[in-house]
């Protein structure tokens, strides 16, 4: 960073003056005597020329050791603009990147903090998304068996109400056998023992009377529902049939509604954790980004900083070796 000063010999003023002191008395001292010695043999000729080239030399090593002395003075001037200017922009770059550093730094930690935020957010969107999910999946699961039930309670319901119609027409046995039954269940059995319906049938529509019979609004028992139909048993499996078609019906609604409540769940969290990934993943490209430009700011500023630190060293160095050779 620096240059050297000046190798040639360097004279102090003080010794400038006296040389040119002694060299003017001497000077005087030989015009005195001219006059007498202008005479005299050729050794004091000689003598004087002797002289003369002395005075040459005094005169020339003077001024050699002026302009050495002038440059080194130079020299030292410019040197010390120089360092001072490097002194001077090494502060300024110190500085600069001390709050580049510290710009960094903040938006780490804030970019930090913006991704903890993201990862709690998606983490509560996902568990809830799985929460709904496994909901869905139950409420559907039921759907489909209640569905299944009440559609074969229905097909049974048809096809019993259809062949008590026709056999009501021929007047058969087993149509005076159900005029004799005080209750649903002893008109199934009558229809199962006259081979009209299966068991596995009349089980099934035991069990759907004794849940349509939990749901009236009355609350009446079978044997009640069956008398005050006065025991026309076309007339209660009909009943039975437009309940069971009405709950079906219902079931397959709120099953829509349901559906329709979760996809419209489903979508909006699944937006949310799209969304927040999406933030995150700018979150972290700009933490990388602030990291990197941080730590390059870091390794400039220990390089800048001992630069710097080496200036001030010289300029100090520069100072007392010009004030020591002056």
């Amino acid at each position: 960073q620096g240059s050297s000063a000046p190798s040639a010999r360097q004279l102090p003023r003080q010794t400038l003056g006296k040389m040119k002191m002694g060299f003017a008395a001497f000077a005087c001292l030989l015009v005195l005597m001219s006059p007498v010695v202008a005479d005299q043999a050729s050794p004091v000729g000689k003598a004087l020329e002797l002289l003369s080239d002395i005075q040459t030399k005094i005169i020339k090593e003077g001024e050699e050791a002026q302009k050495t002395y002038a440059e080194f003075s130079e020299w030292c001037e410019e040197r010390s603009k120089d360092l001072s200017h490097d002194i001077k922009t090494g502060k300024a770059e110190v500085a600069e990147l001390s709050a580049v550093i510290d710009e960094a730094t903040a938006t780490i930690d804030s970019v930090a903090a913006k991704i903890e935020m993201h990862a709690g957010e998606i983490s509560v969107d996902e568990a809830d998304l799985k929460a709904a999910t496994d909901i869905r999946g139950k409420e559907a699961s039921v759907f489909v068996a209640q569905e299944k039930e009440l559609t074969e309670v229905i097909d049974t319901l048809q096809r019993a109400v259809g062949i008590l119609e026709r056999e009501s027409k021929k007047g058969g046995a087993s149509m005076l056998q159900l005029k004799g039954a005080q209750n649903l269940a002893q008109a199934l059995e009558v229809l199962v023992q006259g081979a009209m319906i299966s068991t596995a049938d009349a089980s099934q529509l035991n069990s759907f009377m004794q849940t349509s019979s939990d749901d009236d609004e009355m609350g009446a028992p079978a044997g009640a529902v069956y008398e005050s139909h006065s025991s026309n048993i076309v007339d209660v499996l009909t009943d039975m049939l437009e309940k069971a078609e009405g709950q079906l019906d219902a079931a397959r609604k709120k099953e829509t509604s349901d559906l329709h409540a979760f996809e419209m769940m489903d979508q909006g969290l699944k937006d949310e954790i799209k969304f927040g990934n999406k933030e995150m993943s700018e979150a972290k490209s700009g933490l990388a980004v602030s990291g990197e430009k941080k730590a390059t700011a870091e390794g400039d500023l220990e390089m800048t900083s001992k630069d710097l630190a080496s200036d001030t060293t010289a300029l100090g160095d520069l100072h007392h070796e010009c004030m020591t050779k002056a």
